[in-house]
């Protein structure tokens, strides 16, 4: 590998040109030299931004993979074939991005990381809450014992009107994998569970509602993600709760929703150590809260913003990790382990019962 990595982006509607292609040019070491989407259009309208050849532009995935001088791929497409691109990218010797979720199932997710070891090429997909300034700092506090024993936790983001592309594939279960859960848990379980040490998860249960199908009211920015269809499918859950056990006896309460009768959308991480506790709020500042010679003390730091932004931290990290061989915040594992958690939780909706995972 030389200086430079050479990444051809497969999937370039909303996400990429919001988040991934953005971050890209900004990489000095990046070299985007292919895009691809199964909507043209799509992929040519970006192609004078990247300076993209007109021979560079695909809307087969297995076209880019036979590119010799494609070194990297950034998967964006809808969450149905995320693994399937991403197995094929590194059977081909192709190092992979993915945006999240890794998979919409536990074998899927598995299949993925067996493909990156077979291969020895980086696995990676976008977690970029662990790259805020609050949950960096707040991994400082859990790592250096200033928390204790971080034994328990609660996570979530719910909104009360933010149904993304409604009738779209967001919308649509053989496509997405699932609604709110799938959509928004993974930031949230990830950063909890990566913030708690990644313990293993042996057992879950959940329960998930669809109310509000009919509804076309919206008051979140994120419901502009996705295509909406007026006569599309809307066979996912728009909210979904659970509770999560681990190995080592922690456990992790969680709830998300694109939908429900709440005050305003937020999103956050609670976690309860023995000797500190801490919350990570998208409306509040960082707060940890402990106890000194009997007197409670309640504490705000200010950690210092990150440069780049989270999506951009964590694209700039997967170039550290393939190009320079920095360790990687993310292992193929701890996607397995994500995928797991969620399949269990449909599961324990579905039978009314606690999922084992060991």
């Amino acid at each position: 590998m030389g200086s430079s990595l050479r990444i051809a982006a497969i999937g370039t509607g909303g996400i990429f040109k919001s988040a991934h292609g953005p971050a890209l040019l900004k990489l000095p070491e990046v070299e985007v030299v292919a895009l691809c989407d199964v909507a043209e259009s799509k992929a040519r309208g970006l192609a004078e931004s990247f300076d993209v050849p007109d021979d560079r532009v695909f809307t087969d995935y297995r076209d880019v993979l036979k590119l010799d001088e494609v070194d990297a791929v950034d998967i964006c497409t809808s969450n149905k074939f995320h693994s399937e691109i991403a197995v094929a990218a590194l059977e081909a010797g192709k190092h992979v991005f993915c945006e999240k979720p890794d998979a919409v199932s536990a074998a899927e997710a598995r299949r993925m990381a067996g493909a990156a070891e077979a291969s020895g090429k980086t696995l990676m997909v976008m977690r970029n809450n662990r790259f805020r300034a609050d949950t960096q700092y707040l991994k400082r506090l859990c790592d250096n014992g200033r928390m204790g024993e971080v034994y328990t936790g609660r996570c979530g983001w719910v909104r009360r009107r933010g149904i993304p592309g409604k009738g779209g594939w967001f919308t649509t279960k053989e496509l997405s994998g699932g609604g709110p859960l799938i959509d928004l848990g993974v930031h949230m379980i990830d950063v909890a569970i990566w913030l708690m040490g990644n313990p293993r998860p042996v057992a879950v249960s959940g329960a998930t509602y669809r109310e509000f199908a009919d509804s076309a009211a919206s008051d979140s920015v994120h419901s502009q993600f996705g295509e909406a269809k007026a006569d599309g499918t809307f066979d996912v859950e728009d909210l979904a709760i659970g509770f999560i056990r681990f190995d080592n006896g922690a456990s992790l309460q969680i709830e998300f929703s694109w939908a429900s009768n709440i005050e305003q959308e937020h999103n956050f991480v609670e976690l309860r150590g023995s000797r500190a506790g801490a919350i990570v709020h998208s409306l509040k500042p960082l707060r940890v809260f402990t106890e000194e010679d009997g007197t409670l003390i309640d504490l705000a730091p200010k950690p210092a913003a990150l440069k780049p932004a989270e999506h951009a931290a964590n694209l700039a990290h997967f170039v550290d990790v393939v190009l320079r061989g920095a360790d990687p915040i993310f292992t193929p594992e701890q996607g397995v382990h994500m995928i797991q958690i969620l399949e269990a939780i449909y599961e324990s909706a579905e039978t009314g019962r606690e999922v084992r995972l060991d």
